[in-house]
């Protein structure tokens, strides 16, 4: 393991909820939960029949206010969760977008929130829910490719939903050797020592590299009309979104509707980890932004992305110390974490704009709001001005040779 030792990195993936192979993914979720939950396991499981023929909603408000007092440990939570989730999207998206559901009813409201407030994630399905909790195996003895993945809980029975979900958990799968070699280069500035630093540094490329590769079957697995005309809908929030411009009314947790984001890739804790050990700061709205994502991580795993924030500055140092192959590892970093942020903007162009303009094209329903919903992303970003400042902030960080040509480039 190069310079860092076996029970300093345990200790690491204990501390921050972390897993070698799986890096932030949950281990083996739980499929199912205690009896007493049956109610919720039912509809989860019949969600896409209870959307398609529009019967969820009046499901949800025969079911009894169930209290989650016998969920046990973590997994039985994030089951939990997950399963509030699915069945509270599917509630207020069954009619479309055109029809949102303006109040949460208390069967689903207060459990989702006692569930959440236990696990510090906020009462709205996130990315750590549908990606990285949300996958089992058909053949258990099996690896784990996507021919032999599944989900748990779906809100279509086509291909393009499990495709989307499995795709972005292979990424985050791909992302685990890069989160080792950022606790690894973590450790070894701590003793400046500098053949750590870049052993970590080559595995954090080498990730990154893979990370882009599995984005591609993207491509392979998911349709961009089913994606936008379907998927893109059960995944929005209720903040920033013209659809439901004040929140959402959480019934028996409080008054006041709650404003919140839905599942995005911002709020992959693998990226801003990196960029936290890089030292990219985004800055203005989007730095704002990708801050309140955080809030949406598990703790443990927002803890380590604010771990690898205060610690002393690796560009710094890098700038410091006179090894060049250092540089080099620090700008292939850099360089490959440009190009999955490229590659990511490339795949919203053919999955959210081309569809959504081609919609448009075809005559918007509630003129306006569709192009306005075109360019928002499912967190509530402005989307391609978000994707495009990230990706030039990463460029930004490149180290130059020379102090003099940074500072024409900066002007």
């Amino acid at each position: 393991m190069g310079t860092i030792n076996r029970e300093t990195l345990q200790a690491d993936f204990d501390a921050f909820d972390i897993s070698e192979e799986l890096g932030f993914l949950l281990e083996e979720p739980l499929t199912n939960l205690p009896d007493y939950y049956r109610v919720w396991m039912d509809l989860a499981n019949n969600l896409t029949h209870l959307i398609e023929s529009r019967k969820l909603r009046d499901l949800v408000h025969k079911m009894p206010v169930l209290i989650p007092h016998l969920l046990s440990n973590d997994r039985e939570l994030r089951l939990a969760h997950l399963v509030l989730g699915f069945i509270s999207m599917g509630y207020v998206w069954q009619e479309g977008r055109h029809a949102p559901a303006q109040i949460l009813p208390k069967a689903l409201a207060l459990p989702f929130w006692l569930v959440s407030r236990r696990l510090g994630l906020p009462p709205i399905l996130t990315y750590a829910d549908s990606v990285l909790a949300n996958w089992k195996l058909r053949d258990p003895t099996g690896d784990m490719e996507i021919g032999n993945m599944d989900l748990i809980f779906s809100f279509s029975g086509d291909e393009s939903c499990r495709g989307f979900f499995i795709v972005s958990l292979l990424v985050e799968m791909a992302a685990s050797s890069g989160i080792m070699g950022a606790l690894e280069v973590m450790h070894a500035m701590k003793i400046s020592d500098i053949i750590g630093i870049q052993k970590g540094l080559v595995k954090v490329v080498q990730s990154l590299k893979k990370m882009k590769e599995t984005f591609k079957l993207m491509h392979n697995h998911v349709d961009p009309t089913a994606f936008h005309g379907t998927l893109r809908i059960f995944i929005s929030g209720w903040r920033d979104n013209p659809m439901l411009p004040r929140g959402l009314l959480y019934d028996g947790v409080s008054n006041e509707p709650i404003l919140l984001s839905g599942g995005s890739a911002a709020q992959s804790s693998a990226i801003q980890c990196f960029d936290a050990l890089l030292g990219i700061q985004h800055e203005d709205e989007t730095g704002a932004f990708l801050t309140r994502m955080r809030d949406y991580m598990p703790p443990a795993h927002r803890q380590l992305i604010e771990t690898l924030s205060v610690r002393p500055s690796l560009r710094d140092f890098i700038l410091s110390c006179s090894s060049s192959d250092l540089c080099q590892a620090y700008n292939s970093c850099v360089s490959a974490l440009v190009d999955l942020r490229s590659y990511h903007l490339n795949t919203v162009t053919k999955y959210i704009i081309v569809p959504g303009n081609r919609t448009c094209a075809m005559g918007c329903p509630l003129r306006g709001v569709g192009t306005v919903m075109n360019s928002i992303g499912t967190g509530g970003s402005n989307l391609m001005v978000f994707l495009k400042s990230v990706r030039n902030t990463t460029q930004k960080a490149l180290i130059l040779k020379s102090p003099s040509v940074s500072r024409e480039t900066e002007m």
